[in-house]
């Protein structure tokens, strides 16, 4: 693959998630939700679009999140992160959230936090 080949494609996810984002700022009054992932770890935060301060947030980088890491996989730690996440959101006063999974397809890892932090008691 080609370096524009790939700038291409960087490119076209970034559309894809920003496209995302509009929408659910339109019709969405509760914080969002959002999920990075990246290739070994998954990071979430609820943001207050209005006010542009983070309310809650985890990521399996944290130590205490480490510690638990040991035989693991991946989907295990997105679901150890949900219910984190759940947790802070409850402490924080926060209950609804719009879900903003970026470019990421609702699949594998992301399902996985999505359905722990709802069980958790965020309503999406």
């Amino acid at each position: 693959m080609s370096s524009s080949a790939t700038s291409k494609k960087h490119a076209a996810r970034r559309g894809k998630a920003k496209s995302l984002r509009r929408r659910m700022r339109r019709r969405s009054d509760h914080p969002r939700l959002s999920v990075f992932r990246s290739l070994t770890n998954i990071s979430v935060q609820i943001i207050d679009d209005l006010k542009g301060h983070t309310l809650a947030a985890a990521s399996s980088l944290e130590k205490d999140l480490r510690g638990e890491a040991e035989g693991k996989n991946k989907t295990d730690m997105a679901t150890k992160v949900g219910e984190v996440l759940a947790e802070r959101a409850k402490r924080a006063g926060v209950t609804k959230v719009a879900f903003d999974r970026g470019s990421y397809k609702y699949h594998g890892r992301i399902k996985a936090l999505a359905d722990a932090a709802r069980n958790g008691g965020l309503e999406f």
